[in-house]
């Protein structure tokens, strides 16, 4: 049997001790810069991965239109949301807008006037959502008018959205048609990858527009049947709970050949979904949408237990769900 390696004790590793808040990121498999002689992930890069994984469950939480956000994550192609920071805007910032993507799938971009776009569909390099895209545009409010902001691994120990942004202010989504608004109205032309990404993004798009009638409701369009999907902030058991009750009472639906046909799971939030006839577009939604508002919300006030059927139909539900983070 091999003898197990002494670690080295701190102090030992021919290099200053440095204080938790000023260790790098490094490798997982990397000595720690502490100078323990352990590897990261041994070391301060275990604390790192325990506080990711403890804030990553809802990473919108606590800011204006989490459900927003979520959909605007996971669901909407094209859109854009301006943003309102803690302190109004830096000098020489005359504007920060949330975007879906950007192309070249920048994490953020620093237009020529000053302005920041951030993207939201990019990948976390931490797990922590909330952290990356805070980064993410601290980066942004300093980086050189006319530069992209590139993608790095973020330290754990960083500011989160809910630390940037202004909580008091709205979150109203705009969805677009397409990506056009990559391309400032005032600029005469674009790069060629630019362009080329504009055009690959615009061809894949699904045809998607929000609601008026009720909160995160987002009706697309396929080839074969349209969809509405619908983001709810209810907490996932008693929100499954009200869908059985009225599935197994028959009001589910949204109307005529219209499906509750299950959910998804996104950011720690519950995403029903129906099927839609091709005909229905989201303007027809909106009526039998507003009608299933108010059966849901006398179905989670009901409190008794759940009979056979609606047991049956809860069961249905749960195994047409689907995570997708």
């Amino acid at each position: 049997m091999a003898k197990k390696r002494p670690q080295t004790k701190p102090g030992k590793a021919g290099q200053a001790q440095l204080a938790d808040g000023e260790i790098p990121v490094v490798g997982a498999r990397e000595p720690c810069p502490c100078g323990s002689g352990r590897r990261y992930k041994a070391c301060h890069g275990r604390a790192a991965a325990h506080a990711v994984a403890e804030l990553v469950q809802r990473p919108f939480e606590g800011l204006p239109g989490e459900c927003d956000w979520v959909a605007l994550r996971e669901l909407v192609p094209a859109a854009t949301v301006p943003l309102t920071l803690k302190g109004g805007l830096p000098e020489g910032v005359p504007s920060v807008t949330l975007a879906t993507v950007l192309p070249m799938a920048w994490p953020a971009l620093r237009r020529d006037d000053g302005s920041v776009l951030l993207a939201l569909q990019n990948d976390s390099s931490t797990g922590d959502l909330g952290r990356d895209l805070a980064d993410t545009l601290e980066r942004a409010l300093v980086a050189e008018p006319g530069t992209p902001v590139t993608a790095r691994r973020v330290a754990a120990e960083g500011p989160r959205l809910s630390d940037l942004l202004d909580p008091n202010s709205d979150f109203a989504p705009e969805v677009h048609t397409g990506f056009e608004f990559w391309i400032p109205e005032s600029s005469d032309n674009s790069s060629p990858e630019v362009t080329a990404s504009l055009e690959r993004a615009n061809a894949a798009a699904i045809p998607t527009v929000k609601l008026a009638s009720v909160d995160a409701a987002y009706w697309c369009e396929t080839p074969d049947k349209n969809h509405l999907r619908w983001v709810m902030p209810y907490p996932e058991e008693k929100l499954l709970d009200a869908l059985a009750r009225l599935q197994a009472a028959g009001t589910s639906s949204l109307g005529a050949d219209t499906r509750l046909v299950g959910s998804f799971r996104a950011h720690g939030l519950t995403v029903p979904v129906w099927d839609l006839p091709t005909s229905m577009t989201a303007e027809d939604c909106e009526k039998p949408a507003a009608e299933f508002a108010e059966r849901l919300t006398a179905a989670l006030a009901a409190d008794a237990p759940l009979t056979v059927e609606e047991r049956r139909a809860r069961g249905g539900l749960t195994n047409r769900q689907v995570t997708l983070s």
